[in-house]
């Protein structure tokens, strides 16, 4: 039996030496914890306050509750799946991305007409309330299981210089570059990333355990005149998914001579 001697709330104290024995490696990652019962009986504290520090370690992050299965240590490894942020252009003036091929669609990709808020609107370089099409996808990938939510924002305005997309705006991203591409525009990126706690319907829909967060990702392809032309934005589990970029060095500009 463990002593409970820490001040605080009971079950905080119960938490705390939970969390010892995770972080010591009594508790494994992936492995089942001890039952409530055998929990009380280590401990020597009621099944409420047990319950207590297990909603509380929940929602650190460090328990994951499987219904009907019992309480298992979060893991702590490598995440399953590595996007490689990168975009290749073949002979044939094809784009290809890698990973393009693992993704399949979990559902028929959704069509509709929208406007900016502030933050899309900031990165395509609009006010807000401006009209848009958009294009909701729920791609899985086959070999981990990991879900990730994509959307495709396009200006109307892009849309309309480029009846193409206006017709058909609901497209894969590699075929969007080609259509720009072939409206005459030269094509490059940027991309931010960020992380942050999911709203109640990406947790449903990506499928996520308690206390874990996104990677929400957001891709702008710029024109030549460096002018927003589409947005892009994924949002995926943070313990399923790592993102990997290939960097290079930008030429610095030649200096003048003093004369």
């Amino acid at each position: 039996m463990t002593e409970i001697q820490r001040p605080g709330a009971l079950y905080q104290q119960v938490a705390a030496a939970i969390r010892a024995a995770i972080l010591s490696g009594e508790f494994a990652p992936d492995s089942l914890l001890p039952s409530e019962a055998q929990l009380m009986a280590r401990y020597s504290v009621s099944r409420p306050t047990v319950r207590n520090a297990i909603a509380a370690l929940r929602a650190e992050g460090l328990i994951d509750v499987r219904h009907g299965k019992g309480s298992f240590v979060r893991s702590s490894g490598q995440p399953t799946l590595t996007l490689e942020r990168r975009i290749s252009r073949t002979t044939d003036s094809k784009f290809v991305m890698p990973n393009g091929d693992a993704w399949q669609e979990a559902e028929e990709p959704s069509t509709y007409r929208t406007r900016t808020t502030k933050a899309t609107g900031r990165l395509l370089g609009l006010a807000e309330e401006e009209a848009v099409f958009g294009c909701d996808r729920l791609l899985i990938d086959a070999a981990t299981g990991a879900r990730a939510m994509h959307r495709t924002l396009i200006p109307f305005e892009v849309a309309e210089a480029v009846p193409v997309l206006a017709d058909e705006p609901c497209q894969p991203p590699v075929a969007i570059y080609r259509v720009l591409t072939q409206d005459g525009h030269k094509l490059w990126w940027s991309e931010t990333v960020r992380a942050r706690m999911p709203l109640p319907d990406e947790r449903t829909t990506l499928q996520l355990p308690d206390a874990t967060p996104i990677l929400h990702v957001a891709r702008v392809a710029h024109g030549a005149d460096d002018r927003p032309l589409t947005l892009e934005e994924l949002r995926i589990g943070a313990d399923r998914a790592e993102l990997a970029y290939r960097i290079t060095a930008d030429k610095q500009p030649a200096r003048r001579a003093r004369t």
